[in-house]
């Protein structure tokens, strides 16, 4: 069991620094993913547990990737740019093109043929989870087109396995919408943070809503 002062440090929210990361824990933060960038489009993703004896980390992955376009300040980052959002953000879902485990205890989606990211700024669900069948987004738009949607089926590697984050939650236009941790495609990502298949498999596994988890990603 975590000791009770460890219990109130998570608790206390204050932030940590792991592998050169400043973390901004949530209240309840027991487990912490940071993204540690090592140059270009790499970076170290390791996974973090707080345990008795504090910080300790599990895994790690140094062929993680980020954004093409680099790292840019949350608050700062424009659509489009393919920058990744430095900072903090929860992780309180997945979803992917596989059957779900279900010993997996973080809250699983199956995508189904029609399922999108929308990006449609025009939108009331931007920065959402949506099928076309629903409508309410211009999910026809070409890609070339600046609010166009993401077709979650197009992308059947990278996303065999997402895990969402919380960043834009509050759904400000033209910041961004769909940044995820997943598994890693041939290159850079277009501001996702990405890690190797059996990165991902075994964060899946370990993952844990009553722990709080967050992602933080740093330079």
């Amino acid at each position: 069991m975590i000791s009770e002062l460890l219990v109130a440090a998570a608790l206390a929210a204050a932030p940590v620094t792991l592998d050169g990361v400043k973390v901004q824990l949530r209240p309840g933060t027991e487990q912490v993913v940071t993204v540690d960038h090592t140059g270009g489009y790499h970076a170290r993703v390791t996974f973090w547990k707080l345990t008795e004896a504090g910080w300790q980390a599990r895994f790690d992955a140094t062929d993680g990737r980020i954004g093409y376009g680099g790292l840019v300040r949350g608050t700062q980052r424009r659509q489009g740019t393919g920058t990744t959002p430095l900072g903090t953000y929860a992780l309180p879902w997945a979803f992917g093109l596989g059957d779900g485990d279900p010993a997996w205890k973080l809250r699983y989606r199956e995508v189904r043929s029609g399922d999108f990211w929308v990006q449609d700024n025009a939108s009331a669900h931007y920065n959402r989870y949506r099928n076309q069948a629903q409508g309410g987004f211009r999910w026809w738009l070409s890609s070339s087109n600046a609010n166009s949607s993401e077709r979650l089926t197009d992308f059947r590697g990278q996303y065999r396995i997402a895990v969402v984050t919380d960043f834009n939650v509050r759904q400000v236009r033209h910041r961004g919408a769909g940044i995820f941790l997943h598994v890693n495609g041939p290159a850079a990502t277009a501001g996702c943070v990405s890690a190797p298949g059996r990165f991902m498999d075994r964060l899946m596994r370990v993952l844990d809503p009553e722990r709080v988890p967050v992602i933080a990603v740093g330079r």
